[in-house]
């Protein structure tokens, strides 16, 4: 384009009246017109700048394989309501995941498919680009089939708050899923996808795997790349494999792991994955020690028939050579206060202030949907779930009147919970509880008041949020049934150690397997 040709600035210089306004939003004093006038014109000059950094390509991730982008499904042929989005996406014709149907939760992007990520307010967004894990399925030969419903902006462990409707349990359709990756959980489970990639900050992955029976993993933070996947806090966020088996949860993290070339801030370089599937030829746990964490049976609302299904599950891996017994990690039972210190403002700044994106990293930005969302957001507050309302309303407070305060204490604090976590697994290979101590609860009903929205919403993170803490891995497997609904048993281990968590899990899951 020639120098001289007039083009349009992507951002205005500010009036004299708008930076006057924005000064005395901030308490700053101005020596009379003259100073304002010369700020006026700093800041021209910085959006000249600006305006001239705008016009230089912007990198972003890649989409390698062709697709339409597809249709929402009728009722009748979603009647679990477990799909945002079909779509068809072939991948590779050969590899890992050949033959192998995979659904993408709602708040991961797949470039030309729409995303609303759970809330109307981000409805008629349209990615251009590939999450990472979505490249990652398609080259390993993955079919995409579709986008999974997911709470509204993923801030619920239930599965009723996203603006579609209600995500129903396969098991009972009354009943929830569990969330946020709530159609993730109830699509696998029904047996419409072979595979799903969840989301999970406060156990999201963990819920509806174990409130729908099937197999979910939190990996290490960072060994799954985030890149091109919505953020609640940066610090909690995962994505990670949901499957009906502990073999294809295994295979799927082959798949999804690894190092992504500085993208995502969460990650190190030196990340290994091995090949967790080839881990699991093993037909006994000899010499693996395992602890049952007492706190984890004793959370509010706890189910004495979940406790002792759990219990003995867990018992039967002494069948397979492991030593399990009872032992304490005594701030388990803070773990979920310890997460709101932190969490509320990091979700309230992440989301809410800086589009569900992070700032400070060096990595990919979503900017596409940073615009969307900023423009989307301020016009449409109340169309906000009643979570997110709440986590605003908070979020202000403390921003007025606590800034700051409350977040680093909460961030210095989580280190307490990590070093129990540490100290219980240099004495066990893995530690156990319920995932979630009672079964599937309840839908609300049209005339839950906002007080029981609330308690829905956040009555089975008690146990899950723990591992998002402390960024370490764990996995839920089904333990088996009450009056015909599932219960997950979760096992927590070392960082980066999936390979041991998995070998548990596959016996776990042999042993016990429904009689057939």
């Amino acid at each position: 384009m020639a120098e001289n040709v007039y083009s349009e600035p992507s951002i205005q210089v500010p009036t004299l009246a708008h930076l006057e306004e924005l000064g005395k939003r901030r308490g700053l004093r101005f020596n009379g017109a003259t100073d304002l006038k010369q700020y006026r014109e700093f800041i021209s000059n910085l959006c000249d700048g600006f305006n001239e950094a705008d016009k230089l390509p912007e990198p972003t991730l890649p989409v390698k394989y062709p697709r339409l982008p597809g249709y929402r499904p009728k009722q009748e042929d979603n009647k679990l309501n477990g799909w945002y989005w079909r779509t068809d996406i072939a991948g590779a014709k050969t590899g890992k995941l050949a033959g192998r149907t995979v659904a993408i939760k709602d708040n991961v992007a797949v470039a030309g498919v729409p995303m609303m990520n759970g809330c109307t307010i981000t409805e008629g967004y349209v990615p251009e680009f590939d999450a990472t894990v979505v490249t990652r399925i398609l080259d390993a030969g993955g079919r995409i089939t579709g986008k999974a419903i997911c709470e509204g902006y993923c801030a619920s462990g239930s599965s009723f708050t996203c603006n579609k409707g209600p995500v129903l349990n396969p098991h009972d359709p009354l009943h929830s899923t569990g969330g946020s990756s709530a159609g993730c959980g109830s699509l696998v489970a029904a047996g419409e996808v072979d595979l799903a990639v969840g989301g999970d900050q406060g156990g999201s992955i963990r819920l509806p795997s174990s409130w729908c029976g099937i197999v979910g993993m939190k990996p290490t933070y960072g060994l799954v790349p985030y890149s091109g996947a919505m953020s609640l806090e940066p610090s909690v966020d995962h994505l990670g494999p949901m499957a009906r088996t502990v073999h294809d949860c295994a295979l799927f993290l082959e798949v999804l792991a690894g190092y992504d070339d500085g993208l995502d801030p969460r990650q190190f370089p030196n990340i290994e994955v091995p090949e967790y599937s080839k881990e699991l030829q093993v037909d006994n746990l000899n010499g693996l020690k395992i602890g049952i964490v007492k706190e984890g049976f004793s959370r509010p609302g706890a189910d004495e028939k979940v406790n002792k299904l759990v219990k003995k599950a867990v018992m039967e891996l002494t069948n397979a050579g492991a030593v399990v017994e009872e032992m304490s990690i005594p701030l388990h039972e803070k773990s979920q206060l310890i997460w709101n210190l932190f969490g509320v403002e990091g979700c309230y700044d992440t989301m809410l202030r800086q589009q569900s994106a992070p700032v400070g990293f060096s990595g990919f930005y979503p900017t596409s949907s940073m615009k969307f969302q900023g423009v989307s957001l301020p016009t449409r507050i109340n169309d906000l779930p009643q979570t997110m309302k709440g986590v605003l309303l908070f979020g202000e407070y403390l921003k007025e009147c606590y800034p700051g305060q409350f977040y680093g204490r909460g961030m210095n604090i989580r280190r307490l919970l990590v070093q129990e976590y540490e100290t219980a697994l240099e004495k066990y290979d893995a530690v156990v509880m319920p995932t979630i101590p009672m079964t599937a609860s309840k839908l609300p009903t049209k005339d839950t008041s906002l007080n029981d929205y609330f308690g829905k919403a956040s009555e089975n993170t008690g146990n899950t949020m723990a591992a998002n803490v402390t960024g370490m891995p764990a996995l839920t497997v089904n333990a088996g049934f009450i009056d015909g609904l599932p219960v997950g048993t979760m096992f927590t281990g070392k960082k980066f150690d999936e390979v041991t968590l998995l070998k548990i899990g596959y016996i776990f899951e042999k042993l016990n397997a429904p009689a057939t």
